[in-house]
């Protein structure tokens, strides 16, 4: 596969920062603690999916040292899209998540962009840590995560 070349946003200009100082909602410049916590299902079902000052810390822990760092290594000026984050028990249980997925301590997320192949391979490539990258190909997106504590295994699958 040919190496993209890295498209590099300009900084947020002073009108941006001022706004996102005033929402304290965002955790970096291109993700916001919103969008993990958003699930349809929980709409429709009355979920209350709000995480824990700890879930919260291991949303930032993923933002901080493996989400941002990878859009910026990979380029991904079209974005990088949250389809899964954080998940209650009762929001994981009607998703099909399994019992003792990341996602319910904040150490997960499903991601898709424009090009998920490119992403998955760019991962690879970056040196980043991260527990786990599954590419689900036929599905068409990526699961990411990082551990808060422990060692990340760097494991690597596709389905």
């Amino acid at each position: 596969m040919e190496d993209k070349e890295f498209i590099f946003e300009s900084p947020l200009s002073a009108q941006q920062q001022a706004w996102r100082t005033k929402h304290p909602d965002w955790i970096s410049d291109h993700f916001y603690m919103g969008e993990f916590m958003y699930s349809a299902v929980a709409v429709e079902r009355g979920l209350e999916n709000t995480p824990t000052p700890e879930v919260r810390k291991a949303i930032r822990n993923l933002v901080k040292n493996l989400l941002e760092p990878l859009r910026r290594y990979a380029g991904c000026s079209e974005g990088m899209h949250i389809s899964s984050g954080y998940r209650c028990e009762e929001l994981n249980r009607l998703v099909g998540g399994v019992k003792n997925s990341q996602h319910l301590t904040g150490e997960a997320v499903d991601i898709y962009t424009l090009d998920n192949c490119y992403l998955f391979n760019a991962l690879q490539r970056s040196g980043l840590n991260f527990d786990q990258v599954i590419y689900y190909r036929r599905r068409n997106f990526i699961h990411l995560s990082l551990k808060l504590k422990g060692k990340n295994r760097r494991q690597v699958i596709i389905k």
